[in-house]
């Protein structure tokens, strides 16, 4: 069992940003996707950004040009850079890491946007 914890969400104006960040308990090799999805209430899970384990990064069209995903392999991390944020952004942030054809999902961080 892989434990990932997201920390950095919380309340944002329109147009704010915020810094999320994802860290596995344990020591973990690199060289595994990890990925960031949210859900807002009454919707399902989406696809934000996946990173693979040589850097290269997907993201959905609602988050191109806004949001940077980025990894510390060294450190078993993987942050979410959000800009210009939207009330549409306003969700529960989940990262997940593959390994192996398991995935694993952390608690999830709440980010809100509104004035």
């Amino acid at each position: 069992q892989v434990q990932l914890v997201e920390s950095g969400g919380g309340l944002v104006q329109p147009g704010g940003s915020l810094r999320l960040s994802c860290t596995a308990a344990e020591r973990i090799a690199s060289g595994f996707p990890m990925g960031w999805y949210r859900q807002a209430p009454g919707k399902q899970r989406e696809m934000v950004a996946i990173i693979s384990g040589a850097g290269g990064a997907i993201y959905a069209d609602s988050a191109k040009g806004r949001f940077t995903i980025a990894r510390n392999g060294a450190e078993n991390t993987v942050d979410l850079q959000l800009n210009s944020l939207e009330g549409e952004d306003t969700a529960v942030y989940y990262c997940n890491i593959v390994i192996f054809g398991l995935t694993y999902w952390g608690q999830g961080t709440q980010v809100t946007v509104s004035s």
